[in-house]
């Protein structure tokens, strides 16, 4: 019996550091289905961070054949390390990678000439470097500001501030219907922001 031949399938990743980047996250998506990706990865989470959830579901979906969309290479890493570990997933799994408006590796087929893949790493250094230095500068603004006697932080959640959506979802999430990543991405809130309205709702516990 001949197996049906499968289609391959363009993926396409957004990501964005905060939850307060809403409008950038629609940005890239809108940018990502105008490139053809018919399946939409996102979510908040910090360029270095060493483990993105929806990103490591992505890598587990895409199959041989697939293209991987992204507006920009800091989208998928800012650190080189994992830039280099992302060129290898995409050789293993013989797949392509597209940075709308920059470069396309394909190894698809073939193995990306070395030229491609150091352009991609040398992308990589200035992003990490980018990242420091705004690092650098954020926390002299800290210390600056700390000095001058400034309260640092965001003021305290209250149950007020939680949006409707969340607790269309709470509900289910009380009963053990569904968990903490799943009433996140209903919600359309990162994993932590979930975390800290359910904590304001556990310590507000019987308050109106």
């Amino acid at each position: 019996m001949k197996t049906a031949e499968r289609f391959s399938v363009t993926h396409g990743y957004a990501r964005c550091s905060t939850c307060e980047s809403k409008q950038d996250i629609d940005r890239q998506v809108r940018e990502l289905r105008a490139a053809g990706a018919t399946v939409i990865w996102w979510e908040y989470e910090h360029g270095d961070a060493d483990s993105k959830e929806q990103q490591n579901l992505m890598w587990e979906a895409v199959q041989s054949g697939d293209t991987i969309v992204v507006t920009e290479p800091s989208r998928l890493s800012r650190s080189v390390q994992q830039f280099c570990q992302i060129v290898e997933k995409i050789k293993g799994k013989h797949i392509r990678l597209q940075i709308l408006g920059s470069i396309t590796i394909d190894c698809r087929a073939n193995e990306p000439d070395p030229m491609t893949v150091a352009f991609l790493q040398l992308i990589a250094v200035f992003s990490e470097l980018e990242l420091g230095m705004i690092r650098t500068r954020v926390r002299s603004g800290v210390e600056n500001a700390r000095s001058k006697g400034k309260r640092i932080g965001r003021p305290p959640i209250t149950q007020d501030d939680i949006p409707k959506v969340f607790w269309r979802y709470f509900t289910q999430y009380q009963a053990g219907k569904i968990n903490v990543s799943e009433l996140a991405r209903l919600a359309k809130i990162s994993r932590p922001t979930a975390y800290r309205y359910i904590a304001v709702v556990g310590c507000n516990h019987g308050r109106k």
